[in-house]
């Protein structure tokens, strides 16, 4: 019952949504990326991170709840002439393969309990890229529930055993009207 109330929720919400960009962890880090290999967008939504990694020509994977999401995210690929491997699925820890993607992508998703999942998804050398809201926020974007939000520097703690490549979390330091704020940006690597 829990996993087709989500399914649910998450449907409505995409209904009428069409708009959505790649990360900016991606973004702004994607010289990073391998030339190739096997890439996962986890807990994707409308997949602008999928889309991004199959442009940058890595064998893209995005895994969603809605199916709503999901049939966008087809749509664009075939506008755009891309292959990803699109997939439902209610994430959890064990519909994590181990040792298989290069790379991994998750924004705004926070599920404590798929860290070591991730981590053991990842191939030896593979990166994880991650991106999503903190506690400590200049508005009201995002969730309100703290579950589901950041404390400090916890990607650090969530994800010690990976090599931190890139972290950033401006919080409240400095000029407000400046920087990313309502987020934390992390990029690891499997060693």
């Amino acid at each position: 019952m829990k996993k087709l109330a989500i399914e649910s929720k998450w449907d409505r919400i995409y209904k009428d949504s069409d708009f959505s960009v790649p990360a900016n962890v991606l973004l702004d880090n994607e010289f990073l990326l391998p030339e190739q290999g096997l890439a996962l967008d986890l807990a994707c939504g409308l997949g602008e991170n999928a889309l991004f990694l199959a442009e940058k020509g890595l064998e893209s994977n995005a895994w969603d709840i809605s199916s709503v999401a999901l049939e966008k995210l087809k749509l664009k690929a075939k506008k755009k002439n891309l292959n990803i491997s699109v997939k439902q699925r209610y994430i959890e820890p064990n519909c994590l393969p181990e040792n298989v993607f290069d790379v991994i992508v998750l924004s705004h998703f926070l599920d404590r309990s798929l860290c070591n999942a991730i981590m053991d998804s990842l191939k030896p050398d593979g990166l994880l890229f991650y991106q999503t809201y903190v506690r400590e926020k200049l508005d009201s974007v995002g969730p309100k529930n703290p579950d589901f939000l950041l404390g400090r520097n916890e990607l650090l703690m969530l994800f010690s055993p990976l090599t931190v490549v890139v972290y950033r979390e401006n919080s409240l330091v400095g000029q407000l009207d400046c920087g990313e704020r309502n987020e934390a940006l992390y990029i690891g690597q499997k060693c």
